[in-house]
């Protein structure tokens, strides 16, 4: 007997524990959901303030001397107001008349700010008996510093907008999200689904010693229903309102209650057999709590995955967009309230389109995950590495703001992704353009300081990739006229506003004219004539330049016909690939259109690539170069000695002709190292049976040099600049009619 009620009174002891636990653990749990979903409501209601202030400003700001009705209806043409659907925006005078609306100005139906105060105010209108017909209203005076007439811009909405965000499953009944305002009410307050609207309350009370940033609920009784609730109270800052998130304490427990009650169940159950079967208690009691303790612990770490899930990237583990915001406007407030300072790095990976494409997704997936690593290895604990999506990444740094120590993770950063990669048993290199932008200098709040980074990055990216830059605001004018340059590059091609010169090479043996080079311009309606260097990496990013390249081919060779029936002789055209084009699935067909369209001699054609074009992806390359040899096109590598090809990879293209770049002929003459790369391009040639072309030659001696050395051809100034076709006719016709010689 002794036995049994030791027994029952270790069965009765383990469920109350079992049950106390469930109990804590339910209260933990409720405590922190609603600290958590007071912090979430907390982002949207300041979003939605500060999109609503920002209104007020624009619209105060943008009142010149033409009614105000055609300023509000300006704004709302271009999207600069918050849709008329949720949201009216007034203005009224200093008597409270209205004005204008986007409404319509004969809507007249609330009352008038109080006069006198000119920072942001807020009103709960009443327009009905109902509680959802009831609207919130904010104002700012239009007599800033007496600079404008007096009057009000106000934006109204429906109180339930800021209570409309709500989770049934969670908020339950009894649950609260509520606006109080500093005068004393409810602005606007959700109980389950039911709203309610001006309930005075003690605002102070309210907030008196309710929980802290990231501190779990406190249980509180609600003074307007008396409910007993997880209470989070918090007042915006720069606004004069607080949120508050309540959850029912016996809604939230009820799962705890219902779970107490089935233990203790099965505890009396276990009691009575364990009178009868003494040996099977301890077996019984023992499943009992393996089983307890496992629906615990999946329920943990269910919730546990479910957190990390909506706050990092599934692929690199880093923080994602979502929570680098949240980290980030964080960062900002601090900064702010501790006149501190802090910088963010806007990085984007260069090439890994090409890369991605060419090896495929899953190699892709590999190198995002190893940046991530090295991004990791790269800067201190202290500082956040996030990844928003695709190839961009953002790190940022809390109290570094010194230009030295900044170029310093920078440089630190490029190097480590600068390493070789191995992927798919290959060895590749891939690098990074950072841009850079600082707080407060360059932004104050989320949104800018992430736009001016972007913006930076870009300039990165036009400085040739691989280098940090910093925001500045010449960057935000460059960055605007890109974007105009960029919207005009969309149409130019339907508009026909492109057009080809023509620079003519020379052989050196004969000293005649054997071929002409296709040489794109843009004549914007505005700008001129635009050189390529200008649009080309913009068309390069967009898509654009797989059609400009298509009209490019199309209509050099069009031209290399109507020259030939125009009675000069059968002369190569040649023209430039760019990367994008180079890799285009079409491009075959392209050429081959051009040439039956034309009726062009294919061997006539030659297409100029780069080293670094053909290195980017060599199998594919080789592939592409040896379907054009198969229908007679030739093959030349443009701009040579300025990439990173060996001769043991050149042997592996079939080639026809390189090109010596310009820059090594432009000093030749001066330079002994020009002198000798050069003179090694040359025998390079030779040694592959290549022809050997040299582009940038502007004087005679150029010319001797080159003959001296057995160039076979010749381009450049020394002839004639590029000229449009007409002009290129006229100088085919002197050196045709007069048989020049060089």
């Amino acid at each position: 007997m002794g036995l049994a009620l030791l027994a029952l009174a270790a069965i009765w002891l383990v469920t109350w524990n079992l049950t106390a636990r469930e109990q804590s653990a339910a209260d933990r749990r409720a405590a922190v959901l609603a600290a958590d979903m007071a912090e979430t409501y907390e982002a949207q209601v300041v979003r939605a303030l500060r999109e609503i202030d920002t209104t007020l400003k624009l619209v105060r700001y943008s009142l010149d001397e033409r009614p105000p009705q055609a300023v509000l209806d300006e704004l709302s043409q271009q999207d600069m107001l918050p849709p008329a659907l949720l949201f009216e925006v007034r203005l009224s005078d200093a008597e409270g008349n209205v004005i204008a609306s986007t409404h319509g100005p004969s809507h007249t139906d609330d009352t008038t700010p109080v006069a006198g105060q000119e920072s942001l105010r807020v009103e709960l209108h009443h327009q009905a008996a109902s509680a959802q017909d009831s609207r919130l209203a904010f104002h700012r005076s239009l007599s800033e510093n007496g600079q404008q007439e007096p009057g009000w811009v106000s934006v109204l909405v429906s109180a339930e907008y800021f209570v409309s965000g709500y989770e049934p499953n969670t908020l339950k009944k009894q649950g609260v999200l509520a606006l109080a305002g500093e005068e004393g009410i409810f602005l606007v307050r959700r109980t389950g689904e039911t709203v309610h609207t001006g309930e005075q309350i003690d605002y102070a009370h309210l907030l008196e010693g309710n929980s802290g940033l990231e501190e779990p609920a406190r249980v509180s009784i609600s003074e307007w229903d008396g409910v007993p609730r997880y209470l989070v109270a918090r007042p915006l800052f720069e606004f004069p309102i607080a949120i508050v998130v309540g959850l029912s304490q016996d809604e939230q427990m009820a799962a705890a209650a219902e779970l107490r009650h089935t233990y203790y169940w099965r505890a009396m159950l276990v009691s009575f057999v364990a009178l009868a079967v003494l040996t099977l208690l301890g077996q019984l009691s023992w499943k009992l709590r393996r089983a307890q303790a496992r629906v615990l612990e999946e329920r943990l770490d269910h919730a546990r995955r479910a957190e990390y899930l909506a706050f990092h990237d599934n692929l690199t583990g880093l923080p994602n967009r979502a929570y680098f915001s949240r980290l980030l406007t964080k960062g900002i407030q601090h900064a702010r309230r501790y006149d501190k300072q802090l910088t963010l790095l806007f990085l984007d990976l260069d090439r890994f389109k090409a890369i991605n494409d060419s090896l495929g997704h899953d190699a892709g997936d590999e190198l995002l995950r190893e940046v991530s690593r090295r991004l990791g290895r790269a800067v201190r604990e202290s500082d956040t590495v996030a990844r928003l999506g695709g190839d961009e990444f953002v790190i940022l740094l809390p109290e570094i703001t010194e230009p030295n120590q900044i170029n310093q993770v920078a440089d630190k950063i490029l190097a480590s992704v600068s390493t070789p990669f191995t992927l798919v048993g290959q060895e590749f290199r891939i690098t990074v353009s950072i841009g850079i932008a600082r707080y407060p200098a360059d932004g104050e709040d989320e949104q800018t300081l992430m736009k001016h980074a972007d913006v930076a990055m870009y300039h990165a990216k036009e400085e040739g990739k691989n280098n940090a830059q910093y925001y500045s605001e010449q960057l935000k004018t460059d960055s605007l006229e890109r974007l105009a340059l960029e919207s005009s590059l969309r149409k130019a091609l339907e508009r026909q506003e492109f057009l080809l010169y023509y620079q003519s090479k020379l052989d050196m043996a004969t000293g005649r004219v054997i071929g002409m080079e296709a040489l794109l311009r843009w004549q914007h309606p505005e700008l001129g004539l635009v050189l390529p260097k200008q649009f080309i990496p913009l068309a390069e990013e967009n898509g654009l330049i797989v059609p400009i390249g298509r009209w490019v081919i199309y209509t050099a060779c069009r031209q290399n016909v109507a020259w030939q029936k125009a009675g000069f002789p059968a002369l190569s055209m040649a023209v430039n690939l760019s990367a994008r084009q180079f890799l285009d699935d079409g491009l075959l067909r392209d050429i081959k259109g051009a040439l039956q369209a034309s009726g062009m001699a294919p061997e006539l054609l030659e297409v100029e690539i780069t080293e670094n074009m053909i290195m980017q992806d060599m199998p594919k390359a080789v592939r592409v170069l040896q379907e054009l040899r198969g229908i007679g096109v030739r093959i030349a590598i443009d701009d040579f000695g300025t990439g990173y090809s060996s001769l043991s990879k050149l042997q592996a293209f079939p080639l026809d002709t390189i090109k010596i770049d310009g820059s090594f002929i432009h000093d030749l003459l001066d330079n002994a190292g020009d002198r000798s790369l050069t003179e090694a391009i040359i025998d390079l040639g030779k040694n592959l049976g290549l022809t050997v072309v040299a582009e940038g030659v502007e004087s005679a001696a150029h010319v001797e040099y080159l003959r001296r050395h057995a160039c076979d051809q010749i381009q450049g100034f020394y002839m004639h600049e590029p000229q449009p076709a007409d002009e290129a006719a006229l100088s085919l016709n002197k050196w045709f009619g007069n048989e020049p010689t060089i």
